[in-house]
């Protein structure tokens, strides 16, 4: 098992893309599907230690490394149970069920172990499990799965399509019997019921605690609803090369001070005030703890830090050529005096972070017009003004919000995702949710101009200041104060 962190993201497609390729060069599905079912097995076995195992086996080549995974386990002296949806459709998941020896039971009848595997469907599901058990023949057909791991529900109107046989409400309400039931429970590839591209929920599973992703990371592994179901991600090698512009986040790499290093080497980060100045001064204490070498805070604001330069806001003050970060918009406010600042610092030349109400003062036509580096990070109100509201995931949404504005996109959320104009893509992992407080975006806008100013490329600075936002969240725990998170990136920092 490999931790996700760094490596690529593949959609269902890509991921059926990546298999044809091996495929072409003469290694077999039902390879592949041994491959996936060994390396389940495997994991299976170190975790279940001398505890029952029961998996769950569709009617796709979900299913089929699920067969696999038991034959395997049995041969390894496992106590293995195999209860089934319906009968195989995909060839290679009928070569595997053929080679279990074991009795397999119907879903619906089955008893709960201690260990439950979920390999019922996998990536590729597009519909509700739910929906498929109440469809009629006469309802257009499913889209069938081609490659391994993929859920392939039976076409209503063939001869074998029955509602209890595709799969249906019934299977949900019988997933939350048995995860109650169990000590541990594994997902092979997804939790059924999630659309692997959109990281919707199509129906609802138990949150399962460890998926095991087959090849590659999917996008439903990372982005809400889907993943809050999933648990802890863990990669399992199947023999399959993944490459994608979109990877998971990952911790950086920065350089330290050194004998030579000096405050405006660290970088000097100018932080623009307004209405209210709290926000501005929780932008500048980020910075600060982040490993800013300088701040400056232009505007009204008062009180500690005594380390944060004050001053009043002017055209002057922006005109520093020191400056190698310029956040704008944490309280800025929306009034002529806020655009006026933001006309001023758009003129200033400095490479830039939009944050908060200056997302909502800008259209993505003048941000593209500007001639330097710009990080944008809008949660999704912010981001439905500047871009437009849309039904499309969140990945794709970013990467054309990046495109249209040619700016670092940081699409804030439980699933952060960050965008550059040439379609690379970072997706943070889970984030905590006690970041759901006033104040925890103008820390990350601060973090992430103590990146820009220390001169790293712009999606490698938003990165970067996601990682230290994320991480100082998880050392704080619960109910934590963004004045809290600003402090504690000091020690995300020092922990690299």
């Amino acid at each position: 098992m490999i931790g996700i962190e760094g490596q690529p993201i593949l959609t269902a497609a890509e991921m059926r893309a990546a298999e044809a390729a091996v495929i072409a060069t003469g290694v077999s599905v039902e390879t592949l599907m041994e491959r996936a079912g060994t390396a389940i097995a495997g994991a299976v076995r170190r975790l279940a230690g001398s505890n029952d195992v029961l998996i769950l086996c569709g009617p796709g080549n979900n299913g089929g490394d699920g067969y696999v995974a038991a034959r395997v386990l049995a041969e390894m002296g496992v106590a293995v149970r195999v209860a089934a949806l319906s009968e195989p459709r995909a060839e290679a998941a009928k070569a595997a069920r053929a080679r279990w020896r074991g009795p397999v039971d119907p879903l619906a009848d089955v008893k709960p172990a201690p260990i439950l595997v979920d390999a019922l469907f996998g990536t590729g599901l597009t519909r509700a499990l739910g929906v498929i058990e109440t469809q009629t023949p006469s309802s257009p057909p499913a889209e069938a799965g081609a490659q391994l791991g993929n859920a392939i529900d039976e076409p209503p109107g063939s001869p074998n399509w029955t509602p209890a046989s595709a799969g249906g409400g019934f299977v949900v309400e019988k997933l939350h019997t048995l995860a109650t039931a169990a000590h541990l429970t594994i997902a092979i590839d997804l939790p059924s019921g999630l659309a692997t591209d959109s990281g919707q929920a199509l129906s609802t599973p138990p949150v399962f605690d460890l998926t095991l992703a087959l090849g590659a990371v999917k996008p439903a592994h990372l982005l809400q609803p889907a993943a809050r179901y999933c648990g802890q991600i863990r990669l399992l090698d199947i023999g399959v090369p993944a490459t994608s512009q979109a990877e998971v986040l990952t911790a950086p790499i920065l350089p330290t001070p050194g004998p030579d290093s000096h405050k405006y080497t660290r970088g000097m980060v100018a932080i623009v005030a307004g209405t209210m100045s709290g926000a501005a001064d929780l932008a500048a204490l980020a910075a600060m703890r982040a490993g800013a070498g300088y701040i400056t805070l232009l505007g009204d604001s008062h009180g500690p830090p005594h380390a944060l330069v004050r001053a009043p806001f002017s055209e002057h003050a922006l005109a520093n050529d020191r400056i190698g970060a310029l956040v704008i918009g944490p309280g800025l406010g929306r009034d002529d005096t806020a655009r006026t600042r933001l006309d001023a610092a758009l003129s200033a030349g400095h490479p830039m972070i939009i944050d908060g109400d200056a997302l909502r003062l800008i259209d993505p036509e003048r941000i593209k017009a500007l001639k330097v580096s710009v990080i944008l990070t809008p949660h999704a109100g912010e981001f439905d003004a500047l871009f437009g509201k849309s039904d499309a995931d969140k990945i794709t949404r970013a990467r054309d919000a990046a495109a249209r504005a040619n700016a670092v996109v940081v699409f804030k959320g439980a699933d952060t995702v960050i965008a550059a104009p040439d379609g690379r893509v970072r997706i943070a992992q889970g984030a905590s949710d006690w970041l759901s407080t006033a104040g925890t975006g103008d820390v990350l806008a601060g973090a992430i101009g103590a990146m820009l100013a220390l001169g790293l490329d712009p999606l490698a600075a938003a990165g970067a200041g996601v990682w230290f936002h994320g991480d100082a969240a998880r050392r704080l725990g619960a109910a934590f104060i963004a004045d809290d998170l600003a402090d504690a990136l000091r020690y995300a920092r020092a922990a690299l």
